[in-house]
């Protein structure tokens, strides 16, 4: 008999890439099956806190605040270099913290926005958006700049926008470790060795994406239509790295470093 668990994760090219194995039976899942929910980052981390669903993507720093109910597989993070979020303004500022008034974030559960509150500190007045939506509103002026995420890295330039700075950046020469963007976490209240098949199985997905990189295109198509072939392949090889097969020691070392964790307990 089939056990089905849910398992969130978003319809983002990198986590389709990823998890597509697992979802349609390229690999074997055996007496485990899973539920797909695809939802952007910041309803996942919402989702998370609520403690809605058993497996799900989430930002690392949600992570911090549900720690209590989940714990981190080690396959499926998005953590690396160059990988960070920006922040970007229509405009030059010679003084981004004293003439910036208003700036868009992808939600105040992101890593995102704790990079952006770590570094700039002062800029307090921050309105939430769906991150596909903060390009828009820099354009249009209803923020004077916004905090960008995922294939936004790839189209800003192209649409007039400027780089104020690159968050992930700021964090690498602050601390020498990779960004932890997003990983996988399951409910603490799962048997351990459910958590060990699931990991294993979402280590094998991940491994199979590597191996056969075209077998997801339909399903990494199918939810990013509107985004350009060439988006889709950066965003895959940007985001879907050797921390996503496993975190290793580097990147257990960067989460820690995030949230002062120590020792492994947070991980299955």
């Amino acid at each position: 008999m089939k056990t089905t668990l849910t398992l969130g994760f978003s319809p983002c090219p990198n986590d389709t890439f990823m998890f597509d194995a697992m979802i349609h039976g390229k690999v074997n899942t055996g007496e485990l099956e899973f539920q797909a929910v695809l939802e952007d980052v910041e309803t996942l981390n919402k989702k998370a806190i609520s403690a809605e669903l058993d497996i799900t993507k989430l930002s690392f720093f949600a992570f911090s605040q549900v720690t209590d109910r989940y714990e981190l597989l080690t396959s499926g993070s998005a953590l690396g270099k160059g990988v960070g979020p920006l922040l970007i303004s229509k405009k030059e500022f010679s003084n981004p913290e004293n003439e910036i008034k208003s700036v868009a974030i992808p939600g105040k559960h992101t890593t995102a926005y704790f990079l952006f509150r770590t570094f700039y500190p002062t800029l307090t007045n921050v309105e939430e958006l769906v991150f596909s939506d903060i390009e828009q509103a820099v354009i249009d002026g209803k923020v004077d700049a916004g905090v960008i995420i995922h294939e936004n890295r790839f189209t800003y330039e192209a649409r007039g926008l400027k780089k104020i700075a690159d968050l992930g950046d700021l964090w690498e020469k602050k601390t020498g470790l990779p960004i932890p963007l997003g990983g996988i976490a399951i409910r603490r209240s799962i048997p351990f060795d459910i958590k060990q098949k699931v990991n294993s199985i979402l280590k094998a997905s991940v491994e199979f994406a590597f191996a056969n990189p075209d077998s997801s295109n339909s399903y990494v198509q199918a939810h990013a239509q509107e985004m350009d072939e060439n988006v889709r392949k950066k965003h895959i090889q940007l985001y879907v790295n050797e921390f996503s097969i496993d975190l290793g020691v580097a990147g257990k070392e960067a989460i820690e470093k995030m949230f002062q964790f120590t020792g492994d307990s947070v991980f299955v």
